[in-house]
C-alpha cells in the first residue's frame, strides 16, 4: 500500500552515532537505544528540516539502510547539582535511513487558518531539505549529529533487504502534544513496531493503542504575522534569493 502524499518529503538522513533511547533506560546510569529510530525522533528530524506551528509532520514509513549494530561507550554527562557522573551509553553505531513523510495542518490551531497554502508550505520544507535542514539535525539527541539530503524512497540497495519479518516488539512512538491535539495534558504513545525486509509502516498517532499521560501542559499562543510569518511571504523570500 503506498504511502505517499502530494505533499510528502523523503530523505536520507545519517550518522555516526544515534540513540533513540528506550524509556525503560533513561532512569539511572545507563542508556540504551532502540535498534531502530522511534516516530517521535523521525519527527523531529522533519521539524529540523522545516516547521511552523501551522502543521503537523505525520511519518509514513523509515527503511533501515545499514546492518543494524551497537556500540558502548562510557560518557560523562553534567548532574543537576554540578560536575559529573560516568555513565554507559549504548549507540547505534554507523546509521542511515530512508524517510517518506507528509504534513498536516494542526487543527488545534484555528488561529493559523490564513496561513495554510499547502503548496508553499510543501515547496519550503523541500528548499530547506535540499540545503540540509533549517535547524542542526540530531539522531535521537545532540550528542549525535544526523545529516539529511533528498532521495527516492525504496532506492538503493538495503543490508535488510532479504530480512523477512521483524517483530521489535513494544515501542515507545512518541507524545501527544497539546498544541497540537487540545487539551491540558501531555500523554506518552507505545505501539508495536514490525519490520518488512528493512521498512517500517507506522501506525498513525491517534491509532497507537496504548497512551499514558505524563503531565499538565500549557498551549503557547500565536499570531499570525506577528509570531508567525506566513508561508507565502517566506517563500517569496526565498525566491528572491535565488
Amino acid at each position: 500500500m503506498s504511502t505517499e502524499h502530494r505533499n510528502s518529503i523523503e530523505f536520507k538522513v545519517w550518522g555516526r552515532y544515534a540513540l533513540f533511547t528506550d524509556p525503560l533506560t533513561k532512569v539511572g546510569g545507563e542508556k540504551f537505544s532502540y535498534q531502530v529510530p522511534t516516530y517521535e525522533a523521525l519527527k523531529g528530524i522533519c521539524k529540523s528540516i522545516y516547521w511552523k506551528p501551522t502543521i503537523i509532520w505525520v511519518v509514513d514509513e523509515v527503511r533501515v539502510m545499514k546492518r543494524i549494530r551497537t556500540q558502548t561507550k562510557g560518557t560523562k554527562p553534567q548532574n543537576y547539582g554540578g560536575g559529573n557522573s560516568l555513565s554507559i551509553y549504548t549507540f547505534l553505531a554507523d546509521v542511515e535511513y530512508q524517510v517518506r513523510a507528509h504534513f498536516e495542518w494542526n487543527s488545534a490551531r484555528p488561529e493559523l487558518d490564513g496561513d495554510r497554502n499547502e503548496h508553499k508550505h510543501h515547496n519550503i520544507a523541500r528548499r530547506m531539505l535540499e540545503r540540509g535542514g533549517r535547524q542542526d539535525i540530531f539522531l535521537g539527541t545532540r550528542d549525535c549529529q544526523g545529516y539529511v539530503e533528498p532521495c527516492e524512497f525504496g532506492s538503493g540497495l538495503s543490508d535488510l533487504d532479504g530480512v523477512d519479518e521483524l517483530a521489535m516488539g513494544l515501542m515507545f512512538h512518541g507524545f501527544d502534544y497539546p498544541d497540537e491535539v487540545g487539551g491540558d495534558m501531555l500523554c506518552a504513545r507505545f505501539s508495536r513496531i514490525v519490520m518488512n525486509a528493512g521498512v517500517i509502516r507506522f501506525e498513525r498517532p491517534e491509532m497507537c493503542p496504548i497512551k499514558r499521560v505524563v503531565r499538565t501542559m500549557s498551549v503557547k499562543t500565536f499570531d499570525l504575522n506577528k509570531t508567525v510569518r506566513i508561508a507565502d511571504d517566506e517563500w517569496a523570500s526565498l525566491e528572491e534569493q535565488v
